[in-house]
């Protein structure tokens, strides 16, 4: 059967099935769920039968070569993480040995049991001059004599590539005494300077082959498969599993092959066709070849095609009962979603859907009331912010002319008059008028950290003089931050809060400091006092809205006032801080965010500025 006559036929279909369905005029959800996947999916497990049977076969032949390609890519990573993890460790070896051209001293001694302790891979440790003789090693041991130092390969490298780390086949360490132990010499030769003169070294460090043996031995490619390594510039077998039969000559690898080749390529042994792998380790110059047997990872075709047309046949009857489940199941929660949008439309925002239904419907329905309830909730928050607002800006008016504190200033001012005071009646007038300029700044709610606290000065003195300087005041600023950006009247309250409550009543003289000074992105102004200081509760009830006293001017709402200020503006994140003791005095901190540019809007609106 060609292509276009399966195409032709399949239109066919398609064009009498929509005719039928348009003369039954079945249009409900359900229906048109049912047939449309239903016929959707026998068409693509017909087509998938008929096309691709083959390509199964060859799929599977791909994810075998792909299979062993990883799994001797993993091999590879994993010697070149180990080879990797060796070489740092030579390097850190080279420095505890050779640093400042000494190999001498018990701290070097030291630092060599240590990392003898903490790695048993690593067999010796060994540090020879360029004729072989023994200048340091680790454990502690003297040479054979026939061991014939100068002439092992790995020596010969050292000085050969001088600067360079060499890593040797593995070999029976013969250099001292003891039980031989198959290892893999990592040499290096180096040139030092020892008391003004160049010195030619070689440092040795012989580490278990057994480590290398184990990553190889652990991958299982089949029943019968298996990994070997081998040298690239030589040809010799580093590692076989089977090493005893290939000495005795009763096994043979093509070795030729492996060393040309990249990737992957088949070629028989033992009469059986094989996969090998080829993956080339780096910095070493091995490389490591993966043996898979094709007949214990490839089915046949038969029992591929026999497979395909059982799971064809389940999938095709699991999809009929599949599709009029899902019909039937979506129907109910979707037209109940339909209503209640409907609802919401109408602007009822207190319609909830039931989570029932499967899981996209359930999902949807949570996703739905969570949308209704943080609509409910985000109209809440815009009254309740709304209304905060006007408060807080009510406050703030009221707060920048202080009735109270316009007539005990005037009451001040008649009477410094009555007695001929009239160098400080000028001073108070000139300070009370700046003081309402700067309170006033045509209507702006931000203003610069300059003009703050110039506004607390000129308070700061009116208060001076009315308490017959019964206290000294001090404002420090560190320069960069005069010119940034900060809320009107935060300071004023607070200061008023230090007289009224620790000033008025202490016996000694006053103080008043004022300091400001920038903490990375974080404006702090500190004001200190040498007050009466205030207890734990009168702390905690300055911020929590209860007053510190029960009347009178002072009472802590200004303080509650400047607080919630700031974090109305800048966020939860600042506001105002306190520490106090009686009878030592107390300190406020006021944190906000530094602010050195301001769009003239927000500054002239009294806008919430963006939060950094």
């Amino acid at each position: 059967m060609s292509w276009s006559t399966l195409t032709t036929q399949i239109k066919s279909i398609v064009m009498k099935l929509r005719l039928v369905v348009r003369s039954s005029k079945v249009s409900s959800i359900r229906s048109i769920i049912t047939w449309s996947f239903s016929i959707f999916i026998v068409l693509v497990l017909t087509i998938m039968a008929i096309l691709l049977h083959d390509k199964f076969t060859q799929a599977a032949e791909r994810s075998a070569e792909l299979s062993t390609r990883q799994i001797v890519d993993q091999v590879s990573y994993n010697l070149e993480d180990y080879v990797r993890s060796m070489s740092h460790l030579y390097r850190a070896i080279e420095e505890h040995m050779l640093r400042d051209g000494t190999w001498e001293g018990e701290q070097v001694d030291k630092q060599l049991d240590t990392l003898l302790s903490s790695r048993e891979d690593i067999i010796s440790i060994t540090l020879l001059d360029a004729d072989g003789q023994l200048l340091k090693n680790r454990p502690a041991a003297e040479l054979k004599r026939s061991a014939h130092v100068t002439q092992q390969g790995w020596f010969q490298s050292a000085l050969r590539v001088p600067n360079h780390l060499s890593f040797s086949l593995p070999h029976i360490q013969n250099m001292y005494a003891g039980p031989y132990q198959w290892v893999v010499s990592m040499s290096k030769g180096i040139t030092i300077q020892q008391q003004g003169q160049k010195k030619q070294v070689i440092l040795l460090v012989d580490i278990n082959f057994k480590q290398m043996d184990e990553l190889s031995s652990r991958v299982s490619l089949g029943q019968r498969g298996y990994v070997y390594i081998i040298d690239e510039s030589a040809g010799n077998i580093v590692y076989h599993p089977q090493q005893q039969l290939m000495y005795m000559g009763l096994k043979k690898e093509n070795i030729e092959q492996a060393l040309v080749a990249t990737g992957s390529y088949e070629d028989e042994g033992d009469g059986q066709k094989r996969l090998n792998t080829v993956k080339s380790v780096a910095n070493i110059g091995w490389k490591i070849v993966g043996v898979a047997y094709l007949d214990e990872i490839m089915t046949t075709r038969q029992e591929v095609n026999g497979y395909l047309i059982r799971v064809l046949v389940v999938v095709l009857v699991l999809v009929i009962v599949v599709s009029l489940f899902l019909s039937s199941s979506l129907t109910r929660p979707i037209r109940r979603m339909e209503r209640k949008m409907k609802a919401v439309e109408r602007g009822d925002f207190n319609v909830e859907l039931p989570i029932t239904g499967p899981l996209e419907v359930e999902r949807l329905a949570r996703r739905f009331n969570l949308m209704v309830n943080k609509i409910r909730n985000l109209m809440d928050e815009i009254i309740h912010e709304q209304e905060q607002k006007r408060r807080l800006e009510l406050e703030a008016l009221q707060a920048q002319i202080n009735p109270h504190f316009l007539y005990n200033t005037l009451n001040s001012v008649v009477r410094m008059v009555g007695m001929s005071r009239n160098d400080e009646v000028i001073t108070m007038i000139t300070s009370l008028s700046r003081l309402f300029r700067i309170s006033l700044s045509q209507g702006k709610t931000i203003i610069t950290v300059r003009e703050e606290l110039e506004h607390a000065r000129h308070y700061l003195t009116i208060q001076q003089m009315r308490f017959k300087h019964k206290f000294t005041f001090n404002i420090h600023a560190d320069e960069q931050v005069l010119d940034c950006l900060t809320l009107k009247l935060i300071l004023q309250p607070l200061i008023e809060n230090a007289i009224v409550h620790g000033i008025e009543y202490h016996m000694d003289e006053g103080s008043i400091e004022v300091h400001v000074q920038r903490e990375k992105q974080i404006l702090v102004f500190r004001i200190t006092d040498n007050g009466v200081g205030m207890s734990e509760e009168q702390m905690a009830g300055l911020l929590n809205g209860r007053p510190v006293v029960k009347s009178g001017a002072g009472s802590g709402v200004a303080v509650r006032n400047v607080h919630d200020r700031i974090r109305h503006y800048y966020g939860e994140g600042y506001g105002l801080e306190f520490a106090s003791e009686l009878e030592e005095g107390t300190t406020v901190w006021i944190r906000i965010p530094v602010r050195e540019e301001q769009k003239e809007d927000e500054m002239n609106e009294g806008r919430q500025p963006n939060q950094q």
